[in-house]
C-alpha cells in the first residue's frame, strides 16, 4: 500500500505574473500545512493563458516569468513539496513557445517539463491554441512517493489514447491540468446558444467545459483505473471547480466554481476499488476487442438471418 497526498489548487490565473506568484506561493504553503505531498497547479498558472488572460506573446516579460520561476522552485526546496506548476516555455528565435506544466520536486529541482500535445485551433495555426503555443510531442511520467504520476494539459482531455497509454506506462496519477475560466459574459451566452438552451437543463452545467471536462475526466478515470487530480483557473466565468477522482470513477474532492481555493485528497493505491474492466483493459489495449472467449459457430457467423 502506497499513500500520496495531492493539493489541487485554484485561483483566478490572469495576465499578471507577479500576482499569479504570490497566489501560488501562497497556495504552496498552505498546501505544505495541511499535509500535501505535491500541489497542483492549472494551465498557465503562472503565465496567464495566451488568447484569454492576454492576447498574445507581443511584448511579454520572459525575464519577469524566469525569475518568478525560480521563485517558486526556491519555495518548493523550502518547504520540501513538490509542485506541479503551469506556464510558458520560451523557445528560439520565431517559434512560438510550448504551454507547459513544470515538474520541481521537494529539492527544488526541474526534473522534467511537459508541452501540452494536443493544441485546440485549425491546422493552419490561425486560432485556438495554436495561434499562440507550439505543440508538445512527448510524454512525462515520474515517481513520487512510490506513485507513478502523469501529467496532461486541458485540452488533452478530447484524446483518450493519450490515457490509454499512461496506463501501458504504469500511471496510477494523472495531473490534468486546466484552464476553463475568464469567459466572458459574451462568450458564456454564446456557448449556451450552441448548445441548445432546450436541453441545457439535462446536463450538468451550461457550457461546454462545465459538460464535457469533468464527464470526460470521471470516464478515463473509471476506465483506465487511474486517479486524476484537475486543478482549474476560477476567474470568472470559470467552468467548474477543481476536482479530485478516485480510481474508479468517483469524485471525493471539488472546490466551489469561482472561488480561490486548495482541495487535500489522498490517494492510496492499496484501496479495495472497484474495476470491472481489470480482467479485459490489458487485452482491449492489445488489441483483442472482447472478453472471454469466442467461439466457431455457423448461427454465429450469420448475422442477416434468426
Amino acid at each position: 500500500m502506497t499513500t500520496l497526498t495531492v493539493a489541487t489548487c485554484q485561483f483566478p490565473v490572469d495576465a499578471r505574473i507577479d500576482r499569479n506568484c504570490r497566489h501560488i506561493a501562497r497556495q504552496l504553503r498552505s498546501a505544505k500545512e495541511q499535509g500535501a505531498d505535491i500541489a497542483h497547479f492549472p494551465e498557465a498558472s503562472l503565465s496567464g493563458y495566451a488568447g484569454v488572460d492576454f492576447p498574445d506573446h507581443r511584448g511579454f516579460d520572459w525575464e519577469l516569468l524566469e525569475a518568478c520561476t525560480l521563485r517558486v522552485m526556491e519555495l518548493a526546496a523550502e518547504l520540501g513539496i513538490w509542485a506541479v506548476l503551469g506556464s510558458a516555455h520560451r523557445l528560439t528565435g520565431q517559434h512560438k513557445p510550448h504551454n507547459s506544466l513544470y515538474v520541481i520536486d521537494d529539492r527544488g529541482s526541474l526534473v522534467d517539463r511537459y508541452d501540452k500535445r494536443f493544441c485546440s485551433g485549425d491546422p493552419e495555426g490561425r486560432t485556438g491554441d495554436l495561434a499562440h503555443y507550439t505543440p508538445g510531442d512527448h510524454p512525462v511520467l515520474f515517481t513520487v512517493r512510490g506513485v507513478r504520476c502523469a501529467t496532461l494539459i486541458c485540452y488533452d482531455y478530447r484524446f483518450p489514447e493519450l490515457y490509454r497509454d499512461y496506463k501501458r506506462r504504469g500511471a496510477q496519477l494523472v495531473l490534468h491540468s486546466f484552464h476553463a475560466a475568464h469567459m466572458s459574459p459574451g462568450k458564456v451566452a454564446a456557448i449556451r446558444e450552441h448548445i441548445g438552451e432546450d436541453v441545457l437543463h439535462l446536463n450538468s452545467a451550461g457550457t461546454y467545459p462545465g459538460i464535457t471536462m469533468p464527464a470526460a475526466v470521471t470516464g478515463h478515470a473509471a476506465a483506465n483505473h487511474v486517479w486524476i487530480s484537475c486543478p482549474n483557473s476560477s476567474a470568472r466565468e470559470s467552468g467548474w471547480g477543481a476536482f479530485f477522482v478516485r480510481a474508479d470513477g468517483v469524485t471525493t474532492g471539488r472546490l466551489p466554481r469561482n472561488r480561490t481555493g486548495v482541495l487535500i485528497s489522498t490517494l492510496d493505491t492499496g484501496a479495495p476499488l472497484y474495476d470491472s474492466t481489470e480482467h479485459w483493459r490489458g487485452r482491449a489495449m492489445d488489441g483483442v476487442l472482447n472478453s472471454g472467449t469466442t467461439v466457431d459457430d455457423p448461427r454465429s457467423q450469420r448475422r442477416t438471418s434468426l
